[in-house]
């Protein structure tokens, strides 16, 4: 399927996705992306269907070419604080904000948004698999996300953030029922099944 350029006929339609809600630490990633009407690419795609290598490359290419975009981070303190879903909107409202410009129009990933200012926006299910913005933004969530990720593997290398990315692998699950959680861990999530359960 070919990805659309545009939802609506705004002129500076945002396209905006997150990355790493389902994972069991570091942060959520959220990322916003104008591109010009014109723009394409042949690998542009929803950022889980692209190999780690396509989705590097697509990364700058995205930057250089952007009207405007903007990547913010949600740590898991204040995941823990808020709750996910919205630590996920709250990350995509400020990764809009942090662009140069103000867009007209927002169309989100997902089913689930609040209202940004007074800018209208719709949610699109499957969203980055139909548009280019919003591909465009899960690409730069992802990989924003990923590199993150590799850097505090390096701290604490026991749970192989590297290759796990945070997602609750069953290495992942194993590594925290061994070594306990840490502090880039969400403790508002479940971080083991109730069968691994550590006896405190």
């Amino acid at each position: 399927m070919t990805l659309k350029s545009k939802h609506t006929k705004h002129k500076y339609e945002v396209g905006t996705d997150e990355a790493g809600r389902g994972c069991l630490s570091g942060p959520v990633v959220a990322a916003a992306v104008i591109l010009p009407d014109d723009f394409s690419h042949e690998l542009l795609n929803d950022s889980k269907k692209l190999t780690e290598k396509q989705r590097q490359k697509l990364r700058p290419i995205i930057e250089k070419e952007a009207l405007a975009y903007g990547v913010s981070f949600i740590y898991p303190k204040e995941i823990d604080e808020i709750n996910i879903l919205q630590a996920s909107i709250t990350g995509m409202h400020r990764a809009i904000e942090k662009m140069e410009m103000e867009p007209d129009f927002i169309i989100v990933d997902g089913n689930k948004f609040r209202d940004y200012k007074e800018i209208p926006h719709e949610t699109i299910v499957k969203g980055d698999a139909k548009y280019k913005s919003i591909a465009a933004a899960s690409v730069l969530a992802k990989t924003y996300r990923d590199e993150y990720m590799e850097k505090i593997h390096e701290e604490f290398p026991a749970y192989n953030w590297k290759k796990n990315k945070g997602y609750p692998t069953k290495e992942h699950r194993q590594a925290i029922q061994e070594n306990g959680s840490c502090k880039y861990h969400r403790k508002s999530f479940k971080l083991l099944p109730e069968q691994l359960k550590l006896e405190l």
